[in-house]
């Protein structure tokens, strides 16, 4: 049998390590139109801002190493430039040489990729304005910033990429202004917790401009300009377009290849495309969400390194494996904070017609009498019927990864927020508390779910009426330091001596710093002949960072 694969980062170098550990007889082809394989593209960032300091620690393995290794011809610098499926042909150009020819294949790997989208905006191909994709695209700028001894950073989309960039450019000493044309950073996430961080992001001395439009760029003799839709211009010594990919299908559309709705390569099950000896994987496919049944593309390293093994046992064995698709399970360093996420954002649930019920709680990292405990914001959807988990958020410092990674394992096989409340986790007061930050967001759920405790959220004055009542079940002393406005100040503490200021024929909404205490004083009302009693989901934290993110306050 003679194997092809086209692409040789993630998927495409995954998929043929593994068909030759599956097939030791077979002849095995990897094209790479790039200079190298199989590299860390996710450290790139991580290199540019001194974190990694050894270039040579981005690859994981080169060409020489992986055909000693593996016995695969790899062919960098050559790229596919056509696929005929009917006479089962790659045509193929040799970038160094010019040298053009054809190789013949049983089964077909694609694995393209994705490519960085340049609009077309006047001046956007100025010197100085630059993606990041690739080794190549690392260097230029490592090499531009020192040349030019760059003082001024505008990174444009406030993706995981763009977050990333703006730290390291930020961390070697540049003044750094993260633009974003939407009104919150990081797509995937929903807004209250994009809030936290960006709170976190603006406390660096990172300029971060929401809700803007770049229109196109100016470049003088010794400085860039990027101009806005509201007339406005930044100074920059280098531009950084982070502003998203999209999957690479040129060859297969031209090789009649089926395209799905979300502009990727469709494949089955099976990874198989509309051809049944073309296989894809990685960036450029699209495949069923498995939580909105709705087609999608995930660019994570992760999925497409899963992807490549499965496509590989299903070329040699016949189809045997089936992928279940990815709930995007991401997580990204945006300076001390941790930021994490799998499954569907709140906001993407509602845009497919998913019921849905959304809860934030806040703990510490570990046992708040251990030093150094620090806050972790959860919030996570469930479904009102089953407490299906459908995505899960976390912003905090420690141990973020650990308890996302959790909640994606119960999000991938369907699981229900019960499984929360059950979750058996390594303690000790260094580590976490008795009741660990995923058991307390699987009680306050399931609290919700069997009605003792009802919500409101942070957006969601305008349910209360003239005539109901918002109480701070804060201290005083907090109540005092910042409240909401028209509330009035009964502590927790006090309650249940305090009960005849409070009707019982009216709306009574509660609110606390974190969401306990004013659960705790629900739980007192609605047992002394209160009816209508709702607390504020995340309290009075998560309330503050979405106002002063939303300009409403601060």
């Amino acid at each position: 049998m003679k194997y092809i694969i086209v692409g040789a980062v993630a998927g495409g170098a995954s998929t043929a390590a593994r068909l030759r550990r599956m097939d030791e007889q077979a002849e095995i082809i990897i094209f790479e139109k790039g200079e190298y394989i199989s590299y860390a593209n996710c450290g790139l960032p991580y290199y540019i801002g001194d974190v990694i300091k050894d270039r040579n620690k981005l690859f994981v393995q080169t060409a020489a190493a992986f055909n000693r290794r593996f016995n695969i011809d790899v062919r960098v610098m050559t790229e596919v430039t056509a696929i005929d499926p009917s006479r089962k042909i790659i045509t193929a150009k040799e970038q160094t040489t010019g040298k053009i020819y054809e190789e013949a294949y049983d089964k077909l790997v694609l694995s393209p990729g994705a490519e960085p989208i340049r609009p077309p905006l006047p001046g956007i191909m100025s010197e100085g304005i630059f993606t990041l994709r690739n080794v190549n695209d690392t260097d230029y700028i490592k090499n531009y910033i020192q040349q030019k001894k760059a003082k001024k950073a505008v990174v444009i989309g406030g993706g995981f990429i763009g977050l990333e960039m703006a730290e390291n450019l930020h961390d070697i000493g540049l003044d750094v202004t993260i633009v974003e044309m939407t009104n919150q950073i990081m797509a995937p996430v929903d807004f209250p917790i994009a809030a936290i961080v960006q709170e976190h992001i603006r406390s660096k001395g990172v300029h971060l401009h929401l809700n803007t439009t770049v229109t196109g760029f100016e470049k003088n003799d010794k400085q860039l300009n990027v101009l806005l839709k509201n007339g406005d211009a930044l100074d920059a010594d280098i531009i950084i377009l982070s502003i998203g990919v999209r999957p690479d299908t040129k060859l297969a559309t031209a090789a009649g290849l089926q395209i799905g709705d979300a502009k990727g390569i469709r494949v089955n099950e099976y990874l198989q495309t509309s051809d049944p000896d073309i296989y894809a994987v990685g960036d450029a496919i699209e495949f069923r969400n498995p939580i909105t049944n709705q087609s999608m593309i995930t660019y994570l390293a992760g999925p497409a390194n899963k992807q490549g093994r499965i496509c590989a046992d299903n070329i040699v064995l016949g189809n045997v494996k089936k992928y279940n698709g990815a709930i995007n399970t991401a997580i990204v360093k945006v300076f001390d904070m941790t930021v994490a996420s799998a499954g569907t954002a709140s906001k993407h649930l509602h845009a497919a017609n998913i019921q849905h019920v959304v809860s934030t709680t806040h703990n510490g990292s570990h046992a708040g009498y251990y030093p150094g405990a620090k806050q972790m914001s959860i919030q996570i959807a469930f479904s009102p019927e089953d407490g299906r988990l459908l995505s899960a958020q976390i912003a905090g410092y420690d141990g973020v990864d650990k308890r996302l990674d959790v909640m994606a394992s119960v999000i991938k096989r369907n699981g229900t927020i019960y499984e929360l409340t059950e979750f058996e986790h390594a303690y000790a007061p260094p580590y976490s508390s008795a009741k660990d930050p995923v058991n307390m967001s699987g009680f306050v759920a399931e609290n919700i779910l069997h009605k003792r405790l009802n919500i409101f959220y942070w957006n969601e004055f305008d349910k209360i009426k003239p005539g109901d009542l918002l109480i701070d079940v804060r201290r005083k002393d907090e109540f005092d330091s910042g409240k909401i406005n028209n509330a009035i100040n009964i502590p927790i503490d006090e309650i249940r001596d305090r009960l005849s200021e409070i009707p019982k024929d009216k709306n009574i909404f509660i609110y606390c710093e974190a969401g306990l205490r004013g659960y705790l004083a629900q739980r007192i009302l609605k047992q002394s002949g209160y009816h209508q009693v709702f607390n504020m989901s995340g309290g009075y934290r998560l309330w503050k960072s979405c106002m002063n993110e939303s300009g409403v306050i601060g």
